[in-house]
């Protein structure tokens, strides 16, 4: 008889949901949306590059196929992390 807690391999990080309008993650007991407008890369890519997402340390988000690295901070303030040309 296995005695573990059910739902201790969930994983850290999640994508739920892709629409037209942007990506909801879950991570850290809650949903965090990024809207494409703020978050352009995610835009035009195929969705096995979206769902394929690590959580490094908490609260740090990094997309290996897109070589995105995301914070909690810029998820929820993006306003505060404009973006800029290279």
């Amino acid at each position: 008889m296995n005695s573990r807690t059910l739902g201790t391999n969930a994983p850290e990080v999640e994508v739920t949901n892709i629409s037209r309008n942007g990506i909801w993650l879950w991570a850290g007991g809650k949903e965090l949306f990024m809207a494409y407008d703020n978050f352009p890369w995610f835009k035009e890519v195929p969705v096995s590059k979206i769902l394929n997402v690590e959580e490094p340390s908490t609260g740090h988000f990094y997309w290996p196929d897109l070589d995105v690295d995301l914070t909690v901070e810029i998820i929820e303030h993006p306003e505060r992390f404009p973006l800029k040309m290279q």
